[in-house]
């Protein structure tokens, strides 16, 4: 393996506070474009598909998306380590825009189906590369409160996203839900042109093009069968098997690769470190569990209050805010004591709170509010895990490879979530196979409806149906409780360590 690194140059004094602060402003625009875009078209898929047509390829505007941006991911974190922060976050940014300027121009569902994937490159590296860089510009001991604020733009752009996009739809086009985008992407691309000038020394080293081949295979099999297992296919269908077949084989001969690679698109000796190794299975099962909330208690919501959409999105600002309130108190308090294993502990206890209050819900309207406790509950445990997992891990391993490190974290986190949303989503249909209108399920506001006793019938099958996912993740829960006591603590660096660039 190559011993030469790329020598990246933490800050230590070459950034002053004003500087750091507009640097973040810029990093925080980006990220907010990229989190809000994941969920903002959801509440006009019914709109786009009248105007465009396509019915068929309804599911593809989603999967497209998740799909290149968790395979940007880890792609985008490696490559910034051997070739700068700043050019690939730029590269990131102007992939988004074009990808946001193609969809508002498309007309057709392919036109804009191809379209979200280039967002979702775009998407994938701005996520990955906006942890990075505040790990690359802000010492460890000062990186919690950064990073929690982080934390907190994600959540609170990918629950409000349903609620703007609804918004732009109700009052203009649907394609001004991309077009919106432009602007805002060129004014982060103006601020971090200007002001985020990292030292950063180009090494001549070689790209792993076979294993990022082998990872970009991997996982559009496996999320491709997730995906379709619960719509196009069945779990036992066999372009579902032959999918997860070709995942299986295809990452036994990345693992492979990646062992013996000069310089692998994912870093396997990082996982000999006990912070790692600790972490990315409980990102796993975290990221399962954080999606399969944001995905089911909106639909809970529609379906026994009769709340539209827009609305259910609306009910879950407290797990916006207790995810954005819980990660920057927590980031402050990191900061202040340097050191951060209580919290994932914390997180996890007041996650599994949330979704035992969850699995209580019922089918009357007068549960909403347990509802909306509930999902505070589990926003607060969210905002005392995420933040912290991520600092943890840019603290355990060197600074030449901050980029690899949290892009990992949250690629592990994001293939949890597809994981996860695929089988809560097959618990949730077996629970309703034969014992509601199919109709139903795809306009659950429409229960409210029915006469009774249909009425009372239907919303009795439908509460049970989502509180079952939500105990099937009780036990999930308790197995990253034991995971989270188990990362290592180690105390954060009063400074960041430079080397010469």
């Amino acid at each position: 393996m190559s011993t030469e690194q790329p020598v990246v140059q933490m800050n230590a004094g070459n950034l002053t506070q004003r500087q750091i602060y507009v640097v973040f402003a810029g990093v925080m625009a980006a990220m907010g474009l990229s989190a809000l875009d994941g969920t903002i078209v959801n509440t006009a898929l019914a709109t786009i598909v009248g105007d465009l047509g396509g019915l068929k390829y309804y599911a593809w505007i989603g999967t497209s998306y998740m799909l290149t941006s968790t395979v940007a991911t880890p792609l985008f974190g490696k490559l910034s380590d051997l070739y700068g922060r700043r050019r690939l976050f730029h590269i990131a940014i102007l992939t988004f825009l074009l990808g946001s300027m193609i969809c508002g121009i498309s007309q057709s569902m392919w036109q804009l189906v191809v379209a979200r994937g280039v967002q979702g490159i775009g998407g994938g590296g701005l996520f990955s590369l906006s942890f990075a860089i505040i790990g690359d510009i802000v010492p460890p001991r000062e990186r919690g409160r950064y990073v929690g604020f982080i934390t907190s733009v994600f959540t609170i752009s990918s629950v409000i996203g349903p609620l703007i996009g609804g918004f732009i739809v109700d009052n203009t086009s649907w394609r001004w839900i991309f077009l919106v985008n432009l602007p805002v992407g060129i004014i982060a691309l103006m601020i971090t042109n200007k002001s985020l000038k990292l030292p950063f020394t180009a090494m001549q080293q070689k790209v792993d093009y076979i294993g990022a081949t082998l990872l970009v295979v991997a996982v559009s099999c496996l999320i491709l069968g997730l995906s379709w297992t619960g719509g196009s296919y069945g779990w036992l269908s066999a372009p579902t098997i032959a999918l997860f077949a070709a995942a299986l084989i295809v990452s036994v001969a990345f693992f492979r690769w990646e062992s013996r690679a000069e310089e692998p698109i994912v870093p396997l000796h990082l996982m000999k470190i006990d912070v790692v190794r600790a972490i990315v299975p409980l990102m796993i099962l975290v990221g399962a569990i954080f999606y399969g909330a944001n995905a089911f208690m909106p639909l809970y919501l529609q379906g026994v209050t009769g709340v539209s959409a827009t609305n259910s999105g609306l009910l879950l600002v407290p797990l916006a805010v207790a995810v954005a309130g819980t990660a920057i108190i927590i980031g402050r308090i990191t900061s202040r004591t340097g050191t951060y294993k209580v919290w994932p502990p914390v997180g996890a206890v007041l996650t599994l709170v949330g979704f035992i209050m969850a699995s209580l819900l019922g089918s009357t309207h007068v549960y909403l509010y347990l509802a909306m406790t509930a999902s505070f509950f589990i926003g607060a445990g969210m905002g005392a895990i995420f933040p912290t997992s991520t600092l943890a891990v840019q603290n355990a391993v060197e600074s030449h490879e901050i980029g690899a490190a949290s892009s990992i974290v949250i690629f592990v986190r994001q293939l949890g979530g597809a994981i996860g949303l695929a089988i809560y989503g097959a618990i949730f249909n077996s629970q309703l196979e034969g014992r509601i209108d199919e109709k139903l399920i795809q306009t659950p506001r429409k229960i409210k409806q029915l006469e009774s006793p249909l009425r009372e019938q239907a919303l009795e099958v439908f509460a049970h149906a989502v509180t079952t996912v939500f105990r099937m993740a009780i036990p999930v829960l308790i197995i990253t409780l034991v995971l989270s006591c188990l990362i290592p603590g180690r105390q954060l660096k009063g400074r960041a360590e430079a080397t010469s660039p």
